[in-house]
């Protein structure tokens, strides 16, 4: 299995949610599902420092995931292997959509009850661990609804 998180720019948001899912998976001895990031305005760019310090807040281990992360453009190919495709919201979905995307694939995140993720670009640290902990919820979230429905 694949996982594909996308958002706009792959630096904030994408990334923290592709590292919370590892973490997420590692601890329900998952090793054997791949997760990546794209962005479909992504240009190279390293992950947000502010998101690399809110993941290194819960857990040393995964920001180093982070600290070498260059965002990187969300492509066909990229979309055709992935079996789960989580975006952030719905303009994200309606992206990935028109490059080609299966809509029965894609996954607008949700946390709290909420649809879609609050983008924290820009923002202040206490804007980052916002983003971060409804990134948590919603890959338990994910990871939940992906082995119910594995059963």
């Amino acid at each position: 299995m694949r996982i594909l998180f996308v958002c706009t720019g792959n630096t904030c948001r994408s990334p923290m949610a592709a590292v919370l899912m590892r973490r997420e998976l590692d601890k329900r001895g998952r090793e054997d599902i791949i997760i990546d990031s794209a962005g479909l305005a992504a240009f190279g760019q390293p992950a947000s420092p502010n998101a690399i310090a809110v993941i290194r807040e819960l857990d040393e281990r995964y920001s180093k995931l982070l600290e070498n992360h260059k965002s990187s453009m969300v492509t066909r190919e990229m979309l055709d292997q992935s079996d789960v495709i989580a975006v952030m919201s719905n303009s994200h979905a309606r992206g990935v959509i028109a490059l080609g995307a299966d809509p029965g694939r894609v996954h607008i995140l949700s946390a709290d009850g909420f649809q879609g993720i609050e983008d924290p670009f820009g923002g202040d640290i206490e804007v980052y661990r916002r983003t971060r902990d409804q990134l948590e919820k919603a890959v338990k979230n994910l990871a939940d609804a992906i082995f119910k429905n594995a059963e």
